[in-house]
Protein backbone atom coordinates (compact mmCIF):
# COMPACT_ATOMS: atom_id res chain seq x y z
CA UNK A 1 0.00 0.00 0.00
CA UNK A 2 1.41 3.37 -1.05
CA UNK A 3 1.48 5.87 1.79
CA UNK A 4 0.49 9.43 0.93
CA UNK A 5 1.68 12.30 3.09
CA UNK A 6 -1.34 14.37 4.21
CA UNK A 7 -1.75 18.13 4.16
CA UNK A 8 -2.21 20.28 7.24
CA UNK A 9 -5.54 22.03 7.65
CA UNK A 10 -7.21 24.19 10.27
CA UNK A 11 -9.40 22.17 12.61
CA UNK A 12 -11.28 24.31 15.13
CA UNK A 13 -8.28 26.63 15.32
CA UNK A 14 -5.61 23.91 15.55
CA UNK A 15 -3.45 22.60 12.70
CA UNK A 16 -4.25 18.92 12.16
CA UNK A 17 -4.15 16.15 9.55
CA UNK A 18 -6.93 13.81 8.47
CA UNK A 19 -5.45 10.79 10.24
CA UNK A 20 -6.29 12.41 13.58
CA UNK A 21 -9.69 13.90 12.70
CA UNK A 22 -11.38 11.35 10.40
CA UNK A 23 -12.68 9.44 13.41
CA UNK A 24 -13.46 12.56 15.43
CA UNK A 25 -17.00 11.83 16.59
CA UNK A 26 -15.99 8.40 17.87
CA UNK A 27 -12.95 9.88 19.61
CA UNK A 28 -15.03 12.51 21.36
CA UNK A 29 -17.54 9.87 22.42
CA UNK A 30 -14.84 7.59 23.82
CA UNK A 31 -15.93 6.16 27.16
CA UNK A 32 -13.14 6.45 29.68
CA UNK A 33 -13.11 4.34 32.83
CA UNK A 34 -12.29 5.66 36.29
CA UNK A 35 -8.98 3.77 36.42
CA UNK A 36 -7.83 4.75 32.91
CA UNK A 37 -4.52 6.61 32.77
CA UNK A 38 -4.04 9.12 29.97
CA UNK A 39 -0.49 9.97 28.86
CA UNK A 40 -0.53 13.36 27.13
CA UNK A 41 2.30 15.23 25.38
CA UNK A 42 3.07 17.47 22.47
CA UNK A 43 4.61 15.26 19.74
CA UNK A 44 8.23 14.20 20.38
CA UNK A 45 8.26 15.20 24.02
CA UNK A 46 8.80 11.84 25.71
CA UNK A 47 5.53 10.01 25.09
CA UNK A 48 7.08 6.63 24.37
CA UNK A 49 9.46 6.96 27.30
CA UNK A 50 6.69 7.57 29.83
CA UNK A 51 4.46 4.97 28.17
CA UNK A 52 7.12 2.32 28.73
CA UNK A 53 7.65 3.40 32.32
CA UNK A 54 3.95 3.18 33.16
CA UNK A 55 3.55 -0.13 31.34
CA UNK A 56 6.41 -1.59 33.37
CA UNK A 57 5.12 -0.15 36.65
CA UNK A 58 1.74 -1.76 36.20
CA UNK A 59 2.39 -4.88 34.18
CA UNK A 60 6.12 -5.59 34.17
CA UNK A 61 5.82 -8.10 37.00
CA UNK A 62 2.81 -9.88 35.49
CA UNK A 63 4.17 -11.08 32.16
CA UNK A 64 7.79 -11.40 31.16
CA UNK A 65 6.76 -11.64 27.51
CA UNK A 66 4.57 -8.54 27.39
CA UNK A 67 7.40 -6.05 26.82
CA UNK A 68 9.20 -8.48 24.49
CA UNK A 69 6.36 -9.44 22.15
CA UNK A 70 3.82 -6.59 22.03
CA UNK A 71 4.76 -3.24 20.43
CA UNK A 72 4.30 -0.24 22.69
CA UNK A 73 1.72 1.24 20.31
CA UNK A 74 -0.52 -1.77 21.01
CA UNK A 75 0.09 -1.78 24.75
CA UNK A 76 -0.56 1.98 24.96
CA UNK A 77 -2.92 2.92 22.10
CA UNK A 78 -2.74 6.34 20.43
CA UNK A 79 -6.34 7.43 21.04
CA UNK A 80 -6.95 9.81 18.12
CA UNK A 81 -5.01 7.91 15.47
CA UNK A 82 -6.83 6.52 12.46
CA UNK A 83 -3.94 5.37 10.29
CA UNK A 84 -4.23 3.23 7.17
CA UNK A 85 -1.54 0.84 8.40
CA UNK A 86 -3.17 -0.26 11.68
CA UNK A 87 -6.35 -0.37 13.78
CA UNK A 88 -7.58 2.98 15.03
CA UNK A 89 -6.43 4.06 18.46
CA UNK A 90 -9.98 3.97 19.78
CA UNK A 91 -10.45 0.40 18.56
CA UNK A 92 -7.22 -0.67 20.22
CA UNK A 93 -8.16 1.08 23.46
CA UNK A 94 -11.59 -0.55 23.49
CA UNK A 95 -9.96 -3.97 23.07
CA UNK A 96 -7.50 -3.56 25.94
CA UNK A 97 -7.91 -6.25 28.58
CA UNK A 98 -5.57 -4.59 31.05
CA UNK A 99 -6.65 -2.65 34.10
CA UNK A 100 -5.81 0.14 34.23
CA UNK A 101 -5.87 0.93 30.54
CA UNK A 102 -2.91 3.06 29.47
CA UNK A 103 -3.83 5.42 26.63
CA UNK A 104 -1.77 8.13 24.96
CA UNK A 105 -2.78 11.34 23.22
CA UNK A 106 -1.21 14.39 21.62
CA UNK A 107 -4.47 16.35 21.72
CA UNK A 108 -4.50 19.90 23.08
CA UNK A 109 -6.27 19.92 26.43
CA UNK A 110 -9.47 21.42 25.00
CA UNK A 111 -9.84 18.49 22.57
CA UNK A 112 -9.62 15.71 25.18
CA UNK A 113 -12.82 13.62 25.32
CA UNK A 114 -14.98 14.82 28.21
CA UNK A 115 -15.32 11.34 29.70
CA UNK A 116 -11.73 11.53 31.00
CA UNK A 117 -12.73 14.53 33.13
CA UNK A 118 -16.11 13.06 34.09
CA UNK A 119 -14.46 9.84 35.27
CA UNK A 120 -11.78 11.79 37.15
CA UNK A 121 -9.01 9.86 35.39
CA UNK A 122 -5.36 10.28 36.24
CA UNK A 123 -3.40 12.10 33.54
CA UNK A 124 0.37 12.29 33.09
CA UNK A 125 1.58 15.19 30.94
CA UNK A 126 5.16 15.57 29.72
CA UNK A 127 6.56 18.85 28.38
CA UNK A 128 9.86 19.29 26.56
CA UNK A 129 11.74 22.51 25.91
CA UNK A 130 10.92 24.00 22.52
CA UNK A 131 14.50 24.04 21.28
CA UNK A 132 14.95 20.27 21.51
CA UNK A 133 11.33 19.55 20.69
CA UNK A 134 11.44 21.28 17.31
CA UNK A 135 14.61 19.43 16.22
CA UNK A 136 13.17 16.07 17.22
CA UNK A 137 9.86 16.90 15.50
CA UNK A 138 11.71 17.83 12.30
CA UNK A 139 13.47 14.47 12.04
CA UNK A 140 10.29 12.65 13.02
CA UNK A 141 8.35 14.29 10.20
CA UNK A 142 11.12 13.35 7.79
CA UNK A 143 10.80 9.64 8.57
CA UNK A 144 7.06 9.41 9.34
CA UNK A 145 5.43 8.93 5.94
CA UNK A 146 1.99 9.69 7.36
CA UNK A 147 2.96 13.20 8.47
CA UNK A 148 3.23 16.25 6.18
CA UNK A 149 6.48 16.72 4.28
CA UNK A 150 8.69 18.84 6.58
CA UNK A 151 10.55 20.35 3.60
CA UNK A 152 13.74 22.19 4.62
CA UNK A 153 14.80 23.05 8.16
CA UNK A 154 14.35 26.82 7.86
CA UNK A 155 10.77 26.62 6.67
CA UNK A 156 9.99 23.94 9.26
CA UNK A 157 11.30 26.16 12.05
CA UNK A 158 9.19 29.05 10.78
CA UNK A 159 6.07 26.89 10.75
CA UNK A 160 6.88 25.70 14.26
CA UNK A 161 7.04 29.30 15.44
CA UNK A 162 3.69 29.99 13.75
CA UNK A 163 2.04 26.94 15.28
CA UNK A 164 1.51 25.34 11.88
CA UNK A 165 2.41 21.86 13.10
CA UNK A 166 0.41 18.69 13.56
CA UNK A 167 -1.43 19.29 16.87
CA UNK A 168 -0.80 23.02 16.64
CA UNK A 169 1.34 25.40 18.65
CA UNK A 170 3.92 24.05 21.09
CA UNK A 171 3.28 26.96 23.44
CA UNK A 172 -0.50 26.65 23.37
CA UNK A 173 -0.14 22.94 24.07
CA UNK A 174 2.26 23.04 27.04
CA UNK A 175 0.61 26.13 28.49
CA UNK A 176 -2.93 24.83 28.01
CA UNK A 177 -2.12 21.66 29.91
CA UNK A 178 -0.27 23.64 32.60
CA UNK A 179 -3.33 25.82 33.16
CA UNK A 180 -5.49 22.71 33.42
CA UNK A 181 -3.20 21.40 36.15
CA UNK A 182 -4.18 24.38 38.30
CA UNK A 183 -7.80 23.21 38.45
CA UNK A 184 -7.53 19.43 37.97
CA UNK A 185 -5.71 17.70 40.82
CA UNK A 186 -5.24 14.36 39.08
CA UNK A 187 -2.83 15.79 36.50
CA UNK A 188 0.87 15.07 36.99
CA UNK A 189 2.96 17.55 34.94
CA UNK A 190 6.49 16.38 34.11
CA UNK A 191 9.46 17.83 32.25
CA UNK A 192 11.52 15.77 29.81
CA UNK A 193 14.65 17.47 31.16
CA UNK A 194 13.88 16.33 34.71
CA UNK A 195 13.63 12.76 33.45
CA UNK A 196 17.01 13.04 31.74
CA UNK A 197 18.54 14.52 34.90
CA UNK A 198 17.32 11.79 37.26
CA UNK A 199 15.07 9.08 35.85
CA UNK A 200 14.78 7.24 39.16
CA UNK A 201 13.64 10.36 41.00
CA UNK A 202 10.95 11.04 38.41
CA UNK A 203 9.77 7.43 38.56
CA UNK A 204 9.41 7.86 42.34
CA UNK A 205 7.22 10.92 41.73
CA UNK A 206 5.13 8.97 39.25
CA UNK A 207 4.69 6.14 41.76
CA UNK A 208 3.51 8.61 44.39
CA UNK A 209 1.03 10.18 41.96
CA UNK A 210 -0.29 6.83 40.73
CA UNK A 211 -0.41 5.21 44.15
CA UNK A 212 1.77 2.25 43.19
CA UNK A 213 4.52 0.78 45.37
CA UNK A 214 7.05 -1.28 43.42
CA UNK A 215 9.92 -2.78 45.37
CA UNK A 216 13.34 -1.14 45.27
CA UNK A 217 14.51 -4.00 43.07
CA UNK A 218 11.62 -3.50 40.63
CA UNK A 219 12.24 0.24 40.42
CA UNK A 220 15.93 -0.32 39.76
CA UNK A 221 15.08 -2.78 36.99
CA UNK A 222 12.55 -0.40 35.41
CA UNK A 223 15.01 2.48 35.52
CA UNK A 224 17.54 0.36 33.65
CA UNK A 225 15.10 -0.91 31.03
CA UNK A 226 13.83 2.57 30.14
CA UNK A 227 17.23 4.16 29.60
CA UNK A 228 17.24 5.71 26.14
CA UNK A 229 19.89 3.45 24.63
CA UNK A 230 18.02 0.38 25.87
CA UNK A 231 14.71 1.48 24.38
CA UNK A 232 16.34 2.55 21.13
CA UNK A 233 17.49 -1.00 20.41
CA UNK A 234 14.25 -2.63 21.60
CA UNK A 235 11.96 -3.34 18.59
CA UNK A 236 8.92 -3.37 20.87
CA UNK A 237 9.70 0.20 21.97
CA UNK A 238 11.45 1.85 19.01
CA UNK A 239 8.63 1.66 16.41
CA UNK A 240 10.77 -0.30 13.96
CA UNK A 241 7.77 -2.59 13.44
CA UNK A 242 5.60 0.31 12.23
CA UNK A 243 5.29 0.33 8.42
CA UNK A 244 4.68 4.07 8.24
CA UNK A 245 8.14 4.94 9.53
CA UNK A 246 11.18 4.93 7.26
CA UNK A 247 14.23 4.12 9.36
CA UNK A 248 16.46 4.64 6.32
CA UNK A 249 15.75 8.35 6.72
CA UNK A 250 16.00 8.59 10.50
CA UNK A 251 15.37 6.37 13.54
CA UNK A 252 12.25 7.03 15.61
CA UNK A 253 14.50 7.44 18.64
CA UNK A 254 17.48 9.59 17.73
CA UNK A 255 19.48 10.97 20.67
CA UNK A 256 17.19 11.58 23.63
CA UNK A 257 19.36 14.41 24.91
CA UNK A 258 18.97 17.95 26.18
CA UNK A 259 20.29 20.78 24.01
CA UNK A 260 21.96 18.64 21.38
CA UNK A 261 24.94 20.46 19.90
CA UNK A 262 24.41 20.30 16.16
CA UNK A 263 23.79 22.51 13.16
CA UNK A 264 20.15 22.99 14.10
CA UNK A 265 21.07 24.31 17.53
CA UNK A 266 23.48 26.81 16.01
CA UNK A 267 20.81 28.00 13.61
CA UNK A 268 18.37 28.57 16.46
CA UNK A 269 20.97 30.48 18.45
CA UNK A 270 21.89 32.69 15.51
CA UNK A 271 18.33 33.65 14.66
CA UNK A 272 17.07 34.00 18.22
CA UNK A 273 13.59 33.03 17.05
CA UNK A 274 13.10 30.43 19.73
CA UNK A 275 13.47 33.00 22.51
CA UNK A 276 9.88 34.02 21.97
CA UNK A 277 8.70 30.50 22.73
CA UNK A 278 10.97 30.12 25.73
CA UNK A 279 9.70 33.33 27.27
CA UNK A 280 6.13 32.25 26.80
CA UNK A 281 6.79 28.70 27.92
CA UNK A 282 8.62 29.88 31.03
CA UNK A 283 5.88 32.28 32.08
CA UNK A 284 3.14 29.86 31.07
CA UNK A 285 4.31 26.94 33.17
CA UNK A 286 5.74 28.92 36.05
CA UNK A 287 9.05 27.09 35.70
CA UNK A 288 12.37 28.83 36.11
CA UNK A 289 14.89 29.05 33.30
CA UNK A 290 17.05 26.46 35.05
CA UNK A 291 14.46 23.78 34.36
CA UNK A 292 14.81 24.37 30.64
CA UNK A 293 18.62 24.53 30.66
CA UNK A 294 21.00 27.15 29.36
CA UNK A 295 18.31 29.67 28.58
CA UNK A 296 20.27 32.47 30.26
CA UNK A 297 23.39 31.50 28.30
CA UNK A 298 21.40 31.52 25.08
CA UNK A 299 20.04 35.00 25.78
CA UNK A 300 23.55 36.32 26.52
CA UNK A 301 24.89 34.70 23.35
CA UNK A 302 22.28 36.39 21.20
CA UNK A 303 22.77 39.78 22.85
CA UNK A 304 26.47 39.64 21.94
CA UNK A 305 25.73 39.21 18.23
Amino acid sequence: MELVRPELFDFHGVAMIKYFTDNWENIQNFQARPDDILIATYPKAGTTWVSNILDLLYFGHMSADRQKTIPIYNRVPFLESSLPTMDSGKELADKLQTSPRLIKTHLPVLFVPKSFWEQNCRIVYVARNAKDNVVSFFHFDRMNLLHPDPKDWSSFLQRFMEGKMVFGSWYDHVNGWWQKKQTYEKLHYMLFEDMIEDTGREIDKLCSFLGVSPSAEEKEKITGVVQFDEMKKNPMANYSTCAAMDFKISPFMRKGMVMVRNKHMQTLTETGLILFYYRQGKSGTGRTTSRWPRMKCLKKSIRRR
